[in-house]
């Protein structure tokens, strides 16, 4: 397992599960984006994306849009995507990032704290509210200083061990006993038989 820099080809693959996860597409480029890889089988697990603000006291960074496929998650692959994140943005100067989440609880695992709106500049301020009203009510803003950034050992190790789980893991398919339908007995419209 490992995290890469998202290709050109893998557009169409992040646009699907954005959406399919009702995650923020907002002004969506796919260079912006990292994707956790299975190297043995070269699936993707999960994303997320760096977005960079440009203000008048200057650039801003924001996390957004991270998501891990089903099958993969409480693996440590988010984890590793938010590390790698993290990692650019401090490379790249940024001393805080900043991310707008409904689900702070994750985040602090990390080192991220939880910061007053007020403390937010005016960009991220407008991108929290619409946030708020369109894909996530209960988005709060959250701040990491990336040399403060780590990831949990426990979160390490089973990253080191990341395997999309066994369909006999996941939840059955629904058949037609589900839906009160004896299929011994049904007949079918077009049946020919």
């Amino acid at each position: 397992m490992y995290v890469r820099d998202a290709r050109n080809r893998d557009e169409v693959w992040l646009l699907d599960h954005i959406e399919a996860m009702g995650l923020d597409e907002t002004a969506f480029r796919s260079r912006d984006y990292v994707i956790a890889v299975d190297e043995e089988e070269n699936e993707r697990a999960g994303f997320g994306r760096i977005r960079i603000h440009r203000t008048d006291d200057g650039e801003v960074c924001e996390l957004t849009s991270i998501g891990v496929l089903e099958e993969w998650r409480d693996q440590g692959v988010g984890a590793h995507v938010v590390e790698r994140l993290v990692k650019t943005a401090g490379d790249e100067g940024f001393e805080e990032v900043y991310a707008l989440t409904g689900a702070p609880e994750y985040l602090r695992q990390f080192g991220f704290e939880r910061i007053e709106v007020s403390r937010l500049p005016d960009r991220l301020q407008t991108r929290l509210s619409t946030k708020q009203e369109s894909l996530a009510p209960d988005a709060v803003p959250m701040c990491v200083d990336p040399t403060r950034f780590h990831v949990p050992t426990r979160l390490r190790e089973a990253f080191k061990r990341a395997r999309a789980r066994d369909e006999e893991d996941q939840e059955p398919q629904e058949g037609p006993e589900d839906f009160g339908i004896d299929p011994e007995e049904a007949t079918y419209k077009y049946d020919t038989g």
